[in-house]
């Protein structure tokens, strides 16, 4: 390699490494966005599907963490509680009316890091049927040659699109106009909003950006609150309440519910011909998907285990608890 190209290499890698995006909350070119801001046009309710990861995914027999219930994300942030996901653990949000594409940010997503250093990241991803999430392009700029400890420090300005960029009460917001070329995704229609852990470790167990490096966050913190501590999810731009699709105003309706396995369910629904019916465990994992041939079906679901399962259609979602 001759000596011009290496010195432009080696600037390029500079650069990169050295490359700085928003900083911490209440400096100069901050995005954080405050839970008492006068944006937020909704909060979110309760996470309806979630899977909790191990307190240290290199250590299962400690278990899962354990750290509050879904219902502590719901409603707005800075309440005191929180929903510990553990390592790789995620959650998923339904929001309706949906989120859609607005100027700047249009939802924020809030951890309850106690200082401006000590920070727990995750993935946020987006979906509008529940069945195809489409992951925001995240960035870690922190270096990958030494392990960052359980209580170790990051820096703000070297984190892009990740969750838990910022402190507790301030929310990092996100952007759908950046998913505008994805095919997978409605930005005017997102229903769904999954937040997914990062593993911080920079060996066999690490998470990824989007550019394929390993991000390295405070790992392993083997505690019951282990993982992202999911606070809140705070919508800014939503579909207004008037142009709510009608399906809205006909619910998915399930009978017999409770129901044993044996016997076939009824449904009544919203038909619209070629939409699909989907049906996930309780890990947020489908089982099984079909195509409605009218408004009211009978469905057998003797495949499957008993169990708690959620049954989606068109955006309208109903637990179900099938028996033995």
């Amino acid at each position: 390699m001759n000596h011009s190209w290496s010195f432009i290499l080696a600037l390029f890698l500079s650069f990169n490494l050295n490359a700085q995006y928003a900083p911490a909350a209440g400096q100069a070119g901050s995005t954080a966005l405050h839970k008492d801001s006068v944006l937020w046009a909704d909060w979110g309710a309760t996470p309806y599907v979630w899977s909790r990861g191990p307190q240290d995914i290199s250590q299962p027999q400690l278990g899962l963490a354990s750290n509050g219930q879904p219902a502590a994300a719901a409603g707005p942030a800075g309440d005191g509680t929180v929903f510990s996901l553990g390592d790789g653990g995620q959650a998923t949000y339904y929001i309706h009316p949906p989120i859609i594409d607005g100027t700047g940010p249009d939802f924020a997503i809030f951890e309850n890091g106690f200082s401006d250093s000590f920070l727990e990241l995750a993935f946020v991803e987006v979906s509008s049927n529940g069945v195809d999430f489409v992951r925001f392009p995240a960035v870690s700029l922190t270096d990958t040659a030494q392990q960052v400890g359980g209580f170790g420090a990051l820096e703000a300005s070297k984190i892009h699109n990740l969750a838990g960029k910022y402190r507790a009460n301030y929310g990092t917001p996100f952007d759908l106009s950046e998913l505008a070329d994805s095919s997978r995704v409605d930005i005017n229609n997102i229903a769904y909003v999954r937040v997914v852990d990062v593993v911080g470790h920079i060996g066999e167990y690490g998470s990824y950006d989007s550019r394929g490096q390993l991000i390295n966050d405070p790992w392993p913190t083997p505690f019951p609150s282990s993982g992202f501590d999911l606070d809140a999810l705070g919508v800014i731009h939503q579909l207004p309440l008037g142009l709510r699709p009608l399906a809205q105003a006909e619910p998915l309706k399930i009978w017999p519910n409770p129901s044993p396995r044996a016997k076939a369910l009824q449904l009544s629904l919203a038909y619209e011909a070629g939409a699909k019916l989907y049906i996930y465990n309780m890990q947020g994992q489908l089982v099984k998907s079909m195509q409605p041939n009218g408004p009211k079906i009978s469905l057998s679901l003797a495949e499957l285990p008993a169990a708690n399962y959620i049954i989606g259609y068109k955006g309208q979602l109903a637990q179900l608890i099938l028996l033995p």
